[in-house]
């Protein structure tokens, strides 16, 4: 039986975004093992019948010591395990797991580019900086004999392969995550005034000023109400702080609803469903709010606007228009007929392109190539 571990920097991402894939491989007789870091979402995953292993790794510290402390744990992981292959997700098990694979002599290495991130889409100096040295540290992590990268979109493909961090030839392209489409069903609208409804983690560059902005012109054309569904992410660096949405409730323009488990409950209590991103892999949240059919509103960049067909199942408007915003969501605001006709076409979206079958099949395959290819003994290819 082959043994794969899937890593990632926090428990959150994989319970929420790769506990399909674990099911799915769990069943076609692959032993799983998930690795992160301690928290809420660990004895979800042991629940769910999966060891978890404890990583420890900072997701903001960039000191040389701490940063070193966690490729060794890392590494201790792999030579204990002594995984077929490893699946990482997220820059810093990217970076830190590929180099560790190499080391540990691990046969087959998958790594998911799950979006840009603060470190390409940041225009501060830290950002900036950080950039230059993430890009050579792709390079060296990347370089794999026996490995596969994959995409949730093609724009950050090209820029990878453009930027000679990977070559084409070692390049998947998977659209996102998954929907699990008997979870997430069309229901009908609810009574009452139209609900738009942004999921994220309350990140400023995922939107959510812009929302708020947009919001703030609504309420002088429409009757609707503004909700905000997430929580502050304090291990990014682009977190919203906690008082500036709770004062953003007091004054009335938008609701805030925080961290919520019944996602499919949140969209079948709205009737819009938005996500003004600056940049995304391919966004969950639009997906599963375009299965259970709604439209959406996103901006036109990478990764969004994969999630929406312009004026079919939803509108693309562009990045940091608060007033673009603000217009196409008044159109659907304005026309439940509108709005039913753009929800059942996002839902064939789905269906068509983006299940979970769709995502666990594709990359069940790339494991199977990588696991075919000719066994390296421990040790083999080692660094250095």
């Amino acid at each position: 039986m082959a043994k794969i571990i899937l890593v990632a920097n926090t428990d959150w991402y994989l319970y929420n975004f790769r506990l399909s894939l674990a099911r799915f491989l769990k069943g076609e007789g692959f032993e799983v093992l998930f690795a992160s870091p301690a928290g809420r979402f660990t004895s979800l995953l042991e629940d769910a019948g999966f060891r978890w292993i404890w990583w420890e790794v900072s997701r903001k510290s960039i000191s040389p010591f701490n940063e070193l402390a966690s490729v060794r744990r890392l590494l201790g992981i792999y030579h204990r395990e002594n995984p077929h292959l490893v699946h990482h997700f997220t820059v810093k098990p990217v970076l830190y797991g590929s180099v560790c694979a190499r080391l540990a002599g691990v046969p087959g290495l998958v790594n998911s580019i799950t979006g840009l991130g603060y470190v390409f889409l940041g225009k501060d100096p830290k950002a900036i900086f950080i950039k230059q040295i993430v890009k050579g540290l792709y390079r060296l992590a990347l370089a794999h004999p026996n490995r596969a990268v994959i995409f949730e979109n093609q724009a950050d493909r090209g820029y990878f392969t453009s930027e000679g961090l990977v070559g084409a030839d070692h390049s998947w392209l998977i659209a996102g995550v998954g929907i699990d489409t008997e979870r997430f069903t069309a229901r009908a609208e609810p009574t009452g005034v139209p609900v738009v409804v942004l999921p994220a983690r309350m990140l400023w560059d995922k939107g959510v000023g812009v929302v708020v902005e947009a919001a703030r012109l609504l309420h002088q054309r429409v009757g609707v109400r503004v909700a905000l569904v997430g929580e502050p992410d304090p291990g990014n660096p682009a977190s919203i702080d906690r008082t500036v949405l709770e004062g953003w409730a007091r004054e009335g323009v938008i609701e805030w609803w925080g961290w919520r488990e019944d996602m499919e409950q949140v969209y079948a209590s709205s009737h819009i469903v938005t996500l003004p991103s600056m940049g995304e892999g391919l966004p969950t949240a639009l997906l599963e709010a375009a299965a259970s059919g709604r439209p959406i509103v996103t901006t036109d960049v990478p990764g969004c606007r994969e999630a929406v067909i312009d004026g079919v199942s939803g509108y693309l408007v562009p990045p940091n228009d608060p007033l673009a915003l603000a217009e196409a969501l008044a159109r659907l605001v304005r026309d439940a007929d509108l709005r039913g006709r753009m929800g059942a076409a996002g839902r064939q979206l789905v269906l068509e392109r983006y299940t979970n079958i769709h995502v666990n099949t594709a990359t069940l395959a790339i494991y199977q190539k990588l696991l075919s290819s000719p066994p390296k003994r421990p040790g083999q290819d080692r660094m250095l």
